[in-house]
């Protein structure tokens, strides 16, 4: 009973989560009165793919794509090599100042400068305007530093100390020991780092003057707003009248797609990531 009772309940709340995606690519594929019945659509009817030749009338969602592309695959890259980066140093108790540096990184989860000592920062720094503005302010996470440093503390000091032996320095260690040893837990962190990239956008609102460099999540805000107002920007999208909620559907389901596609491909690195880099504090 207990075992049934399980089954149940985990297969509602699996449904709870899936069937509003399912209903989303339904209604993107189906006719704007149907959508507007309010019924819900497990199977799309009368279909039809007018929201998607709107949508790709012209190149800017693809443009906004392949930026968001851009950015989600530099920006982790940028992630995962300065977390690795200081994360290795700290994960040796030998280093000075260690709990120094442990305890600004720490302060850092608590208090933050805010949004406007940020905006100067990046201004200072030329990056107004620039793509780069969107992966260097939060290049290293300090949550996903901290687990990863955990993670490295439990690799054997053995290994290390015989490479050592062998006139490796520490860089190499790192590379060549260190790293591949931690493939679950990087792959993890990229995925964490990877959908955060993706689903930004209010950096990119903040940051960003020039329309043509905005990323897929506020071309997707910028839609649905035109949608809701029932008519298109001409210097965006075309003049037409919006099919308002099937476009607004085939742009979500354009813009999860590649997050989709990705997941499985990093699922089985997930919770072993995480736990292991989590047992030692």
């Amino acid at each position: 009973m207990f075992d049934a009772f399980n089954v149940i309940l985990l297969t509602l709340i699996g449904l709870s989560a899936v069937l509003p995606f399912i209903y989303i690519v339904s209604a993107s594929f189906s006719s704007e009165h149907i959508v507007a019945k309010g019924t819900f659509l497990l199977f799309p009817t009368d279909v039809t793919l007018d929201a998607y030749k709107y949508i790709f009338s012209t190149n800017t969602l693809v443009r906004s794509m392949m930026i968001s592309l851009y950015v989600t695959i530099v920006g982790t890259l940028i992630n995962l090599i300065l977390t690795s980066l200081m994360a290795y140093p700290l994960a040796h108790h030998r280093l000075r100042g260690r709990r120094t540096l442990l305890i600004l990184v720490l302060f850092t989860m608590l208090f933050t400068g805010g949004l406007i000592p940020t905006y100067i920062v990046v201004k200072s720094l030329g990056l107004i305007n620039s793509l780069w503005a969107l992966m260097i302010p939060n290049a290293i996470s300090a949550f996903n530093l901290i687990i990863l440093k955990n993670f490295f503390q439990q690799i054997p000091d053995g290994l290390q100390e015989s490479a050592k032996i062998d006139g490796a320095n520490d860089m190499r260690i790192l590379l060549r020991i260190v790293l591949p040893l931690s493939a679950p837990a990087l792959a993890t962190f990229a995925l964490f780092y990877a959908v955060g990239h993706w689903n930004s956008y209010f950096n990119a609102i903040i940051y960003l003057n020039d329309s043509d460099k905005w990323p897929i999540q506020v071309m997707l805000r910028q839609i649905v707003i035109l949608a809701q107002s029932g008519f298109a920007d001409s210097s965006s999208l075309e003049d037409a009248i919006l099919p308002a909620e099937t476009v607004k559907m085939a742009v979500i389901t354009f813009a999860t797609a590649p997050i989709l596609m990705v997941y499985p491909f990093l699922q089985k690195h997930f919770a072993k990531g995480v736990l292991l880099g989590s047992v030692k504090g």
